[in-house]
């Protein structure tokens, strides 16, 4: 019997990924005021940035509850009992404990793996995306589950926000707004850390941050799988994958979008890579091999 898995709607799978892998999405919640919308089913990309740019309230976001996952997971026992749920980084978000509470009431029906992703957006969606194909491949829920503790330290993400204006005001990346918050004249930079975002450096210029996510991408080691996620910017995430496709020949970079939960927080501009390295080329990689690359840019270097 094939593993269900299951992952929360800031992993920014695009719809037909997830269709044609059987992943099932459970949606964070967006707000405004009182108004409540299930992200990417009651609320759209575009509507969430018109409403940021004109309206007076700036939305706040939620994490699904326990009875959202209980409700997936019951449905999903009825065709399996095995499931493995990967979700958004604990450092960041309630929603894994909400992901654990809610198998309780299912676990003795259903086998049930809940897995910390130690990621965000594609990174996220990258590693859900291994452990969906190992399944529909007939992998057990066991190798399943190995699948995923693999792709997590080997996933890394990097990008350049337009603006530091909605960061400041979701007050959800911690260090990043104690480390920038005074610098609003550069394009920060971003990574995650340890499941935690962080700043990654400082870019003068838009052309820069880009340049530096495009040598981010080439001091990669043998890149399995890489995404280009952008929030508001299709044709710069289009040339960007034109640009770091010779980098990758074994596969096609992933175009996606920042979707509504995300977009909250990063605001209108935001462009970046996640990228997953492959399994044997990183076990026969030195750390001192790794240092000397320098696959994460030093923190808070100003690109010139």
């Amino acid at each position: 019997m094939t593993v269900k898995i299951v992952t929360d709607s800031t992993s920014d799978i695009p719809p037909q990924i997830a269709q044609e892998l059987g992943i099932t999405i459970v949606p964070v919640y967006v707000r405004f005021g009182d108004k409540v919308y299930r992200d990417r089913v009651d609320i759209s990309e575009d509507e969430l940035y018109e409403k940021m740019l004109e309206g007076p309230v700036h939305p706040t976001t939620s994490t699904p509850s326990p009875g959202d996952f209980t409700e997936v997971y019951e449905r999903l026992a009825r065709e399996s009992d095995e499931i493995v749920s990967i979700v958004l980084t604990a450092k960041e978000s309630a929603l894994y404990n909400s992901a654990l509470i809610g198998k309780e009431a299912v676990r003795r029906r259903c086998r049930i793996e809940v897995i910390d992703s130690q990621s965000v957006t594609m990174g996220l969606g990258l590693i859900t995306i291994a452990a969906a194909r190992a399944a529909q491949a007939g992998e057990s829920i066991d190798r399943v589950v190995e699948v995923v503790h693999q792709a997590i330290p080997r996933t890394h993400l990097l990008g350049v926000l337009d603006t530091l204006k909605y960061v400041l005001k979701g007050g959800r990346l911690g260090k990043a707004v104690v480390l920038l918050g005074g610098m609003l004249n550069v394009k920060p930079m971003l990574t995650i850390k340890a499941g935690e975002v962080v700043p990654a450096g400082l870019a003068r210029t838009r052309s820069k941050g880009i340049d530096r996510i495009h040598e981010f991408v080439k001091n990669a080691f043998h890149i399995e799988d890489l995404a280009v996620v952008h929030s508001t910017t299709p044709k710069e995430a289009h040339t960007l994958a034109e640009r770091i496709k010779s980098l990758i020949p074994k596969n096609q970079p992933l175009i996606a979008r920042i979707g509504p939960a995300l977009g909250v927080h990063a605001g209108p501009g935001l462009l970046g890579v996640a990228l997953r390295e492959g399994e044997s080329e990183t076990e026969k990689v030195t750390e001192k091999e790794r240092k000397g690359k320098r696959l994460f840019l030093p923190t808070l270097r100003a690109s010139k």
